[in-house]
């Protein structure tokens, strides 16, 4: 959501902004409760909150979920550089999401893998033989050094990407490539079918990669995070609160909502079998926009998510009120006040003029009883907070209290997010697929996905059976 990323906004997507815009035509972000007034909080209450050592401090407990794969953590990352950039607003400034451009195209069309398609970036795609125009081009194709074939198509340190953004850290870098992988399988089994070629053979391989990219969303990643029970009533019964006619990001959803994963971030993760646990970034995984030095590096994707294999997987961080120590102490050089994430994250929230998140739970019709247990739990927190809770801090409490919906009822607190989280997430995410004519759910809701031919009987149905086959 900042230029922190080290993302400049892409050639090409000026098409989508014109001079009588309307932030419904996706460009800009948006409001979901647009008549909700915002809340004001001493801005000292945040940093107190969020401080180094402060409420907010796990002291480095690194409590884990029971049932959240680890590898979701990051895929979420990837989702939302899918779908938001914002390269514009200010912590010091009030910052007007209708005049806040999002650099994105705000639907789950994988833009953060085709750049703007073959004709625009050639440069991110086969330009002979077969496939010409319609594989993406990886460090196997390209690359130099030893551990090339298992990492990005790099021109020095730069990784030659859709969105520089996803190679930010080990992990996510890796998951761009096994989504660009499974891009180029698509185009050999589409090839080996239809025969296509050209324009052709990538429309037809593009569409099959994000049909099953926005199915496991939907019903692998948003089942963990939003719970089953959420997630069904919202395919079922229908969006109640993210309702507009096109597309667009609320800031309800990109400032505070999805920004639950900061919580379940490890700062050690297990990326191949038999080794130990490394540094999230240190000496083996690197510092981010790098290129593979060390094998030891190249993630196992059965490592960070359930499979076919049964591995014992390690699991996440809970959604909860805590975070990482390391991440209330960032190590670049911002305001000191602000070095927190926890204390960014509520600033930025309070710039943009959210509401508490008493109002917005009162405004869905969230039980009295409940506002109030959450309320207390984030004033024990911080005394600062009597007037209200900044929405993010929020839903992170009504995770860690009430939590996750199953599909009988029945709720994991700390394993999900809770009611109003749930609603504000689900509704988004499944309203930018239903949205988009492209789409699974707005082209053709009876599609289900294909099978695996090295696993007969294995759909590719969850993320972790997707990015391990390409």
């Amino acid at each position: 959501m900042s230029s922190a990323h080290g993302q400049n906004a892409l050639q090409g997507l000026e098409a989508y902004c014109h001079h009588d815009h309307h932030y419904h035509d996706g460009d800009r972000f948006g409001r979901l409760f647009p008549d909700l007034a915002p809340l004001f909080t001493d801005p000292r209450a945040l940093e107190r909150l969020g401080a180094h050592g402060g409420p907010m401090d796990d002291g480095n407990a690194n409590t884990r979920s029971q049932t959240v794969a680890v590898g979701h953590v990051f895929f979420g990352q990837f989702v939302d550089h899918d779908v938001t950039l914002d390269v514009s607003s200010s912590l010091d400034a009030v910052n007007d999401p209708t005049e806040t451009r999002n650099v994105r195209t705000p639907t789950l069309d994988l833009d953060c893998i085709y750049g703007p398609g073959p004709e625009a970036a050639p440069y991110l795609y086969h330009q002979g033989g077969d496939f010409q125009g319609a594989k993406l081009i990886t460090g196997a194709d390209f690359g130099i050094g030893p551990h090339a074939a298992d990492d990005l198509m790099r021109i020095g340190q730069l990784a030659v990407i859709g969105d520089a953004r996803n190679d930010e850290n080990r992990v996510i870098s890796q998951i761009q490539l096994a989504m660009i992988r499974f891009h180029n399988k698509m185009c050999d089994q589409v090839r080996a079918d239809q025969g296509t070629s050209g324009h052709d053979l990538f429309e037809e391989a593009r569409r099959l990669t994000m049909w099953h990219y926005q199915w496991c969303v939907v019903h692998d990643f948003l089942a963990q995070i939003c719970g089953e029970g959420a997630i069904t009533r919202i395919l079922t019964e229908g969006r109640r609160y993210y309702r507009p006619k096109t597309p667009f990001i609320p800031v309800e959803f990109s400032v505070a909502g999805y920004r639950f994963g900061h919580s379940m971030v490890p700062m050690k993760i297990q990326v191949q079998q038999g080794d130990p646990a490394f540094e999230l970034f240190g000496a083996v995984l690197g510092r981010g926009f790098d290129p593979v030095t060390d094998p030891r590096a190249v993630v196992d994707m059965h490592e960070l998510f359930d499979t076919y294999e049964g591995r014992n997987v390690a699991r996440s961080g809970r959604v909860d009120g805590l975070m990482a120590s390391d991440l209330l102490r960032l190590p670049v050089r911002v305001d000191a006040n602000r070095m927190s994430l926890a204390t960014r994250n509520m600033v930025r929230g309070q710039s943009f003029l959210l509401p508490a998140g008493e109002t917005v739970a009162r405004s869905m019709g969230r039980p009295e009883a409940e506002i109030e247990q959450i309320s207390d739990a984030a004033r024990l927190a911080e005394a600062g907070l009597a007037g209200g809770t900044p929405l993010w801090f929020y839903l992170l409490k009504e995770a860690e209290l009430i939590g996750r919906e199953n599909l009988d009822g029945t709720r994991m607190p700390g394993e999900g997010l809770g009611p109003v989280g749930a609603t504000i997430v689900g509704e988004t995410i499944i309203g930018l697929i239903e949205l988009d004519p492209r789409s699974w759910l707005g082209a053709n809701r009876n599609w289900r996905p294909m099978q695996r031919d090295d696993q007969p009987g294995v759909e590719i149905s969850t993320v972790g059976h997707m990015v391990t086959y390409g």
